[in-house]
């Protein structure tokens, strides 16, 4: 078989990384789109979304997908890194920490400063591996969403 190599995301490459989403989706236990509606995510990417891919042969093992941000500190670009992935079975090979290296090549050449991203703060295997990168945590920052009703409500209230 072949080496393992990291690239960014082929519009031939969209079915099994679909697939890889679904099985990403039941590892968490979220409920997931039907795979048409994931297929069309993927071909309809907005402008500014990196998904680079771990693939072996035709398979695809793992992924993470990023976002350019402006501006960070110092009025400077990043990436947002929005989803890391390795399939169950590709665990422990050091995928992960590939596609992180691959990321920051990536951002480099870009010419971004920075990555951020969130981690659950119970997954202590997810932040041993994100402290073993030499990433730092900013305790002092808050994660907020807005979704849903909450939304819906802010752009009919003060939208028009």
């Amino acid at each position: 078989m072949s080496e393992i190599a990291i690239r960014l995301l082929q519009p031939a490459d969209q079915e099994a990384l679909a697939a890889l989403m679904v099985e990403m989706q039941g590892h968490y236990s979220v409920p997931c789109p039907p795979l048409a509606e994931v297929l069309g995510g993927l071909a309809a990417l907005p402008a500014g979304v990196d998904i680079l891919i771990a693939v072996k042969g035709e398979a695809v093992l793992g992924f993470a997908s990023a976002c350019n941000l402006y501006p960070g500190p110092g009025l400077k670009t990043g990436f947002f890194l929005k989803e890391i992935y390795v399939a169950d079975a590709a665990r422990g090979a050091g995928l992960g920490r590939k596609l992180m290296a691959a990321l920051a090549e990536l951002a480099l050449e870009r010419g971004h400063r920075r990555i951020d991203w969130t981690a659950d703060a119970d997954d202590a295997a997810l932040l041993r591996f994100y402290d073993g990168l030499g990433a730092t945590p900013y305790p002092k920052k808050v994660f907020y969403r807005l979704t849903g009703d909450a939304l819906v409500n802010l752009a009919e209230t003060e939208g028009s």
